[in-house]
């Protein structure tokens, strides 16, 4: 059969990857045309665009960048009536993807969708939209199955991806040596994947060099974006950068500094103790402030429904509360209660198999 993909950001990426070679274990001449990266292409897909061309992040920015979205989404339709799957199976990118589900429902073409958008923060009107245009969800939260109940929309729930991803992984054995500058312990610090969040969140990150001179801070950078995003701090701070091997760094690190977004659930399943940092542009925020719905913006306390990791969004996140709240998770008793939090987290989330679920039951679907 033919699949069509489009994963928008690094996480769909990954996670798209693992669900193509699900799909091919399953239907192995499957013909699989994607939105995604690297990984996606090395599992067996071919590449329309990469997520590094179509990653935009928040409110303002995404209007600002309107015209550019609009001319992808009218490519994306165009080379999906082109190539006429058999189906259209969307990763998470909800402000695009839904689009492209309302478009690919009125031409007659099946629609799955893999990590639910997160309908359940705000906007929650939009589970109807959902219902209405995709045949299939396949959601990676336990709480999401209920709250499409809600809206009478029965859902897959598979377990979560990032399982397969770590279970997959395999720590180099001389990481340690390779990441950091003398003896020092490890500080790793994680500040996104998207040009605008790294900009804004890392210099806040950075700064925490001055306050903690017994500890070595690394950088998890991303080959995608510019070089100079991340060496300029070089000059000021001794802090060094690994490239596309965030696992590794945090494999080795004591402690991690970390953007909101799927890097906190990540750092969690790694038993790192972590601060969640997160700041956007002030009309970003302000428009978030009035939709968001949910009392937490970290995966890891949205599943747990309470506060696992500390939380620094926008104004709260400066010099003196990071220092403060990274000073606690370098406790033994701060390091023991994130640990403790984590091991609850895990138990709701399940076991490994997410991918490997929902590329085998996703096929069984379009054979009925």
């Amino acid at each position: 059969m033919k699949y069509y993909i489009i994963a928008g950001e690094r996480s769909g990426d990954l996670h798209g990857s693992n669900l193509i070679k699900a799909i091919l274990q399953k239907d192995a001449n499957a013909q699989i045309r994607a939105w995604g990266g690297d990984m996606m292409q090395e599992a067996g897909a071919t590449l329309v665009k990469h997520y590094k061309d179509i990653a935009f992040m928040g409110f303002a920015e995404v209007i600002k960048n309107l015209p550019t979205i609009l001319g992808l989404l009218s490519f994306c339709k165009k080379d999906i009536q082109a190539y006429q799957p058999d189906v259209v199976i969307l990763i998470d990118y909800a402000g695009f993807n839904m689009r492209v589900a309302k478009f690919v429902k009125s031409i007659g073409i099946k629609t799955f969708y893999y990590i639910s958008p997160k309908v359940w923060a705000w906007n929650q009107s939009r589970a109807l939209n959902i219902k209405k245009f995709v045949d299939r969800m396949f959601v990676i939260f336990p709480f999401e199955k209920d709250f499409f109940k809600k809206y009478d929309y029965e859902v897959d729930y598979v377990g979560n991806p990032l399982f397969d991803a770590i279970a997959d992984f395999q720590p180099k054995p001389n990481f340690r040596k390779e990441a950091r500058v003398g003896q020092k312990p490890i500080i790793a610090l994680l500040p996104g994947s998207r040009h605008q969040e790294v900009a804004k969140i890392l210099p806040m990150m950075v700064a925490q060099a001055y306050n903690f001179p017994d500890y070595q801070f690394v950088i998890a950078g991303v080959s995608n974006l510019p070089k100079e995003l991340y060496a300029r701090w070089q000059s000021i701070f001794p802090i060094k950068v690994v490239y596309d091997d965030a696992y590794n760094l945090l494999s080795v690190a004591d402690a991690a500094l970390v953007t909101s977004g799927t890097a906190t659930l990540e750092t969690a399943l790694l038993n790192i103790p972590q601060v969640v940092c997160y700041k956007t542009s002030g009309i970003s925020f302000a428009i978030a402030k009035m939709v968001i719905k949910v009392p937490y913006i970290s995966l890891v306390n949205l599943v747990a429904q309470k506060k696992i990791v500390p939380e620094l969004i926008q104004n709260d996140l400066n010099n003196t509360t990071v220092q403060e709240e990274l000073n606690k998770i370098l406790t033994p008793e701060g390091r023991q209660a994130q640990l403790e939090g984590y091991a609850e987290v895990k138990a709701l989330l399940g076991d490994k198999g997410a991918s490997a679920k929902a590329g085998s039951l996703m096929v069984d679907y379009l054979l009925k």
